[in-house]
């Protein structure tokens, strides 16, 4: 089954000082490696970005926080769905545009992974698609002690947090895989 490559928030908002400590600084530049194997291949690229009404988010077009990265951006033709939530498939016709173009199985990568990517993955695979997590493209930033919901908690590393949303989507949701095998087997 052929699958499309579904490109989430690459976006220069996530470039912001204020979302802290990241992990995976290799994230943008090994998803950027994909694009251009399934345009090879003649598969279906697909992106999306956050479209943030939050007052002072970095993720508005006020901002420029919605502009796509350097090499994660859309070629003629490729679609663009904004999003105002954490899945892909809430307020979009991204499912119609599957469903229309018969693709029953995505690759999804993308900012951040405890976030719109694993709100995504669970979606797709709840509604069927055959899922498949490029983990090496995706990134996750520190939480800190202060997030109102535990006093006393102490700030949750952006490594763990990554590796923590992974390993909760791989094999429920999706198959997690690096770059490499998917460079040597899809789409």
């Amino acid at each position: 089954m052929r699958a499309a490559l579904l490109l989430i928030d690459f976006q220069s908002g996530f470039d912001a000082p204020g979302w802290g400590a990241r992990n995976n600084p290799q994230a943008e530049a090994r998803a950027a490696r994909l694009p251009g194997h399934w345009r090879g291949a003649r598969a279906p690229v697909i992106h999306v970005r956050h479209l943030s009404r939050e007052q002072g988010s970095p993720l508005t077009p006020e901002t420029g926080g919605t502009a796509f990265k350097p090499g994660l951006g859309p070629q003629d033709g490729e679609p663009v769905f904004g999003k105002r939530v954490n899945s892909t498939f809430i307020g979009t016709a991204l499912e119609a545009h599957l469903h229309e173009a018969g693709l029953g199985a995505l690759v999804i990568c993308g900012l951040t992974t405890p976030h719109c990517v694993s709100t995504t993955v669970r979606m797709a695979a709840n509604l069927g698609f055959d899922v498949t997590l490029a983990h090496d493209a995706c990134a996750a930033f520190a939480t800190n002690a202060d997030t109102g919901w535990k006093v006393g908690t102490a700030p949750m590393d952006a490594q763990a947090i990554h590796d923590s949303a992974v390993s909760h989507l791989h094999g429920e949701f999706a198959r997690a895989v690096d770059v490499e095998e998917l460079l040597d087997t899809a789409p």
